[in-house]
């Protein structure tokens, strides 16, 4: 999709920022105790990235597959709308914008595995994390550096920041 972008390869026209949770701000690693719970990790900096796309006033949320508490605190954590348990991520978001007023194109999804596929492909700015399942990194504008769970947030939100201000 063509954008108004800077020399970073990001756009500077985003209206929307959308985070898959696992694999993306997890590392797709989940530790099962024997009495069922779940644990997960998270890094720090993503939150932090998260803080400064939220103080230059960019819109985001969390889009998931998954139904989990792990999810729901975290995004509670970061003040990020959540919505997760979503079996069909594209026909959610096509209705979340159309009942938005967003263009798909203003969009960047940031995402890692073939549940993201149809979202990637759909938005204006597909992005994945450096660990992206093979099959979707074909439908990325960007493969970054960094592995989810382990600074792939933040290093996206640093690259939008960098394009909005330069």
């Amino acid at each position: 999709m063509a954008h108004a972008a800077q020399s970073n390869g990001f756009p500077v026209d985003i209206a929307l920022v959308v985070f898959d949770f696992d694999g993306v701000m997890t590392d797709n690693t989940v530790k099962v105790f024997a009495d069922g719970n779940e644990y997960v990790e998270v890094n720090r900096s993503d939150g932090l990235g998260i803080d400064s796309l939220r103080k230059a006033g960019v819109p985001m949320m969390v889009l998931s597959t998954e139904q989990h508490p792990v999810v729901a605190a975290r995004c509670a954590k970061l003040r990020l709308p959540c919505h997760q348990g979503i079996a069909d991520k594209l026909e959610f978001l096509k209705e979340y914008l159309k009942n938005e007023g967003i263009a798909p194109e203003h969009v960047a999804y940031l995402g890692n595995d073939i549940n993201d596929l149809a979202c990637l492909s759909f938005v204006g700015f597909g992005v994945v994390v450096a660990d992206a399942h093979q099959d979707v990194l074909p439908a990325a504008d960007v493969v970054l550096t960094q592995k989810g769970g382990k600074g792939a947030v933040r290093e996206f939100c640093d690259k939008l920041l960098a394009a909005r201000h330069s």
